[in-house]
């Protein structure tokens, strides 16, 4: 983990602007942010639903609840509380969970809400889990988001 943040580190101008957008539904990857936005003196930002998640909506194993229903629909795009500027900023981390393998739909949300801002920025996914790796979340990115700059991710898990 040391070894990423330093090589995520070096990929950087010594005067960036460095911002740490997030989501976390249950205050996980909000200590990662936290503690990586303290290491690169960044400015932190809660990409916020407009509607908390419950507890019912995140059992993953009801395939009903909102995170299943969400996750299985790759059009959802859960409504933000409120919009980032990411125009000052020259690299941007974006964190969150692990929701079936990927990112959830609530970073879609705010990546497409801000896509043509953050081209030519450099974009760090960084993510938490109990058990998945970021390896498939960053290929999902990627993939979904062809035309931003994805630099190789971190996984930020309690250790």
């Amino acid at each position: 983990m040391i070894l990423a943040l330093v090589c995520a580190t070096m990929m950087m101008p010594m005067n960036a602007k460095t911002l740490v957008a997030y989501f976390s539904a249950t205050g996980t990857t909000k200590v990662a942010a936290e503690k990586l936005a303290k290491q690169h003196k960044a400015v932190l930002w809660e990409i916020e639903p407009a509607e908390r998640y419950t507890s019912a909506d995140l059992d993953w194993r009801n395939p009903h609840s909102r995170s299943s229903l969400e996750m299985n629909d790759p059009e959802e795009r859960p409504t933000i509380k409120q919009c980032t500027n990411v125009m000052p900023y020259d690299t941007v981390y974006v964190g969150f969970p692990i929701w079936w393998g990927i990112c959830p739909r609530i970073i879609n949300s705010w990546l497409d809400n801000n896509e043509p801002q953050l081209q030519g920025k450099i974009l760090i996914p960084f993510a938490t889990s109990g058990s998945s790796g970021i390896e498939e979340a960053e290929e999902y990115l990627r993939k979904t988001y062809p035309s931003l700059s994805w630099q190789k991710g971190l996984l930020l898990n309690k250790r």
